[in-house]
């Protein structure tokens, strides 16, 4: 006989600025968390991307905040800079939201270990949770990496994990990329720290025959223009020169870049798209990858097994993808070539060194988002057996 309890509600916060990327990780901890018969509602801060889904979600959308221009602060929709009155608006609307679900459990994508934009509303819901009578478990979600920060910033974080969290899942392997190496405060969270594995998607079907062919990448693409221009120049100048290449821009890509390169690839016989939905499969079958290291674009390629050359985003003193190409370089998963030193000789260099690479290698945990749903139904047991 089934039960006729309500299933708990989870809230989870997420808001992107820049690229997609975590979006696309949020949507499968999203899936997994369904899948273990939670009621989820996905409250989504940044413009929709229509090409991910949050199937079995309920979806509720704040006013749509991202990132400037010149990554520099925060616009709102139509490209202004916040004001007072549209930071209220959206206060209001989170916490009549989190008023009317009364949750289970509250997650929180990267905040507090960043996100520090969105604080103006971020802060009063962790308050608007601490004064409910039966307090909602609080999770935060991290990547395997963090962007580091000074040491008061890594202060104020340690203090807002001490004071409301109850889980901080870290989606990642401790071998590989340790939570202490990029936040120095880790042990004094150790309690509540979890170890989720990485948040992978399915692996493709292995296509009979050999690979064949290149695939570059440039994640959400706002970012991503010297890596297309050079991957395009090593090309013209021979590197797998006889063999099909997709070029795949993002969607973040302004229109006028796209044009351009649109024009240098149709010259070349190359492929150029914004948007790949079978990412994972296109990668499954290429015999070589050519991208940037977010935590997202490296999953896929794990799970696809290609040779791959990863080149981090390293703009506005970013860290992150850095540390990320590296761990998996020392590892013998990918060969690097930072963005200063990027140009065609030395990407075919790495290209080289990536087809050399033995992919031997003994596997990495991939089940990080069913792990994190599993962690949270327990936490949630555990609450309501001592209730």
């Amino acid at each position: 006989m089934k039960s006729s309890r309500k299933p708990p509600s989870v809230l989870f916060y997420v808001q992107h600025l820049l690229g997609v990327g975590h979006l696309r990780r949020a949507a499968l901890i999203s899936d997994a968390l369904v899948k273990q018969g939670l009621d989820v509602h996905m409250v989504l801060g940044g413009e929709p991307v229509a090409a991910i889904d949050f199937v079995g979600a309920n979806c509720h959308y704040l006013p749509a905040v991202r990132s400037d221009a010149g990554f520099s602060g925060l616009v709102d929709g139509g490209g202004l800079p916040l004001d007072e009155a549209f930071r209220q608006n959206r206060r209001k609307r989170l916490l009549a939201l989190a008023q009317q679900l009364t949750p289970a459990a509250i997650i929180t994508e990267l905040y507090p270990f960043g996100r520090r934009q969105m604080r103006f509303e971020l802060r009063p819901l962790l308050e608007w949770a601490h004064r409910q009578p039966t307090r909602p478990l609080l999770v935060c979600s991290l990547r395997d990496i963090l962007q580091q920060r000074r040491p008061e910033r890594e202060q104020e974080t340690l203090a807002l994990v001490r004071q409301y969290y109850d889980r901080v899942w870290v989606h990642g392997d401790s071998r590989l990329s340790p939570l202490a190496a990029s936040f120095t405060l880790a042990d004094e969270i150790e309690d509540r720290t979890a170890y989720t594995g990485y948040v992978a998607p399915p692996a493709p079907e292995t296509a009979p025959g050999p690979r064949r062919g290149v695939v570059v990448s440039a994640g959400g693409g706002a970012v991503g223009l010297q890596l297309l221009q050079t991957a395009l120049e090593a090309h013209r100048n021979g590197l797998l020169h006889d063999r099909p290449w997709t070029l795949i821009t993002g969607p973040g890509l302004p229109a006028s870049d796209y044009a351009r390169l649109q024009l240098q690839a149709s010259a070349q016989g190359l492929e150029l798209i914004r948007f790949c939905r079978q990412f994972v499969q296109r990668l499954a079958g290429a015999e070589l990858s050519i991208s940037q290291a977010g935590y997202n674009t490296v999953m896929d390629l794990i799970v696809s097994g290609v040779p791959s050359v990863l080149v981090p985003f390293a703009g506005e003193g970013e860290t992150e993808q850095l540390e990320r190409a590296r761990a998996l370089e020392t590892g013998g998963r990918a060969s690097l070539v930072t963005e200063s030193d990027l140009d065609p000789e030395r990407l075919a260099q790495a290209a080289k060194r990536a087809l050399g690479l033995s992919h031997r290698l003994p596997p990495l945990p991939l089940d990080g988002a069913t792990n994190a749903a599993i962690d949270l139904q327990r936490l949630l047991d555990l609450r309501r057996n001592c209730a």
